[in-house]
């Protein structure tokens, strides 16, 4: 679980609820919600695929359930590999394909082992970051849009409850709840979008770029276990890829 996303939303959220104070209850009026919260449901399902606009459920379970391998402990897995292929050849690999989690680095052992080209593996794995890069940028673009409709409907919402309010001049009291949609429509959909929408999309992309460099990692680090590169070479080109406080060799 992402505790940093669950700790933002709580210290967000309730920071303007502090602000507030005791008129929290003010702040609540169910049409402008519905203005708000409704509109851009209905306008995320016009601008993509009802298929696409329900997955955003499970994105959105992505951004608080999320789980990342750790670079050096990848490259560590990645020379313990490369030192059996130096002593016992590529093929002693079939015995540890089986207890490897990450499935990306198992399916590329398994065309390794299979007797795949490099140029192959590299081909393969390649076209399939391609498609994972694809999926995750859908996944950010979906929030990213989320938090350009949400604004925009409490404009909507804004000028509704004007146009309410300047049609009931002669009654003061429908000036109250008119006023309160104009204002709380735009309150809402500034919310929805900074605290939610956009800081979501902001991590997906950073977690697709996390992701992919790791990736990168397996795939480099197989290329050097079909040509059966000196484990020691081999480590110190994959943490390149680390930051230097990261780097942890397994020789030392």
């Amino acid at each position: 679980m992402d505790i940093a996303t669950i700790i933002g939303i709580v210290v967000a959220f309730g920071l303007v609820v502090s602000a507030i104070g005791g008129g929290i209850a003010s702040f609540i009026d169910p049409p402008s919600m519905m203005i708000v919260i409704g509109g851009t449901v209905g306008v995320l399902l016009v601008g993509y695929p009802l298929k696409t606009a329900l997955g955003v459920i499970g994105v959105v379970m992505k951004t608080f359930m999320y789980k990342l391998d750790n670079g050096s402990d990848v490259i560590a897995k990645l020379v313990e590999l490369a030192q059996i292929v130096r002593k016992d050849g590529i093929l002693a690999l079939e015995s540890e394909v089986g207890s490897i989690e990450n499935q990306f680095m198992a399916n590329g052992l398994q065309m390794a082992i299979d007797g795949q080209e490099p140029s192959a593996i590299e081909e393969i794995l390649y076209a399939e970051m391609d498609k994972v890069a694809e999926r995750h940028s859908k996944g950010a673009d979906m929030f990213t849009a989320l938090g350009t409709y949400a604004p925009s409907m409490g404009m909507i919402g804004t000028l509704v409850g004007l146009v309410l309010m300047l049609q009931n001049m002669s009654d003061p009291s429908s000036i109250g709840p008119s006023m309160s949609i104009a204002l709380l429509t735009t309150f809402y959909g500034a919310l929805m979008a900074n605290i939610l929408f956009l800081p979501m999309s902001g991590k997906l992309k950073a977690r697709s770029k996390d992701e992919l460099l790791i990736r990168e990692i397996i795939l480099v680090g197989i290329q050097s276990l079909v040509i059966g590169e000196n484990p020691r070479v081999m480590e110190q080109k994959l943490l390149g890829y680390l930051p230097p406080k990261e780097r942890k060799s397994s020789f030392e």
